[in-house]
């Protein structure tokens, strides 16, 4: 019902991600929120509702601030997966149980 009213804030707030693609050897992503994972050859990012993966070789993360990020290397492949409430929860529960653990 209220549908429209929350596109309407996400809009206006500039919360659903963009990205910028220069060719094969540069992305630039608006509002980035985490990176996951980062190595020469896989990036695993969190923005919005999505998970980004990465894959290419000597990339390189810059100007992560603000809630955007800039890749630079050689790119050959960019998926999206949605992410799950469900796995959120898991995540939130394993991390719950190994802080536990630790004391």
């Amino acid at each position: 019902m209220f549908e429209w009213l929350a596109e309407l804030t996400r809009e206006t707030l500039y919360l659903n991600m963009s990205i910028h693609i220069s060719g094969n050897n540069e992305l630039i992503i608006d509002n980035c929120h985490r990176i996951e994972e980062y190595n020469e050859v896989f990036m695993r990012l969190l923005s919005g509702g999505l998970y980004i993966n990465i894959r290419g070789s000597d990339l390189r993360a810059y100007d992560f601030r603000t809630g955007g990020l800039v890749i630079r290397g050689c790119i050959e492949s960019i998926e999206f997966t949605e992410r799950s409430r469900r796995h959120e929860n898991e995540e939130k529960h394993k991390d719950k149980c190994q802080r536990e653990a630790a004391e």
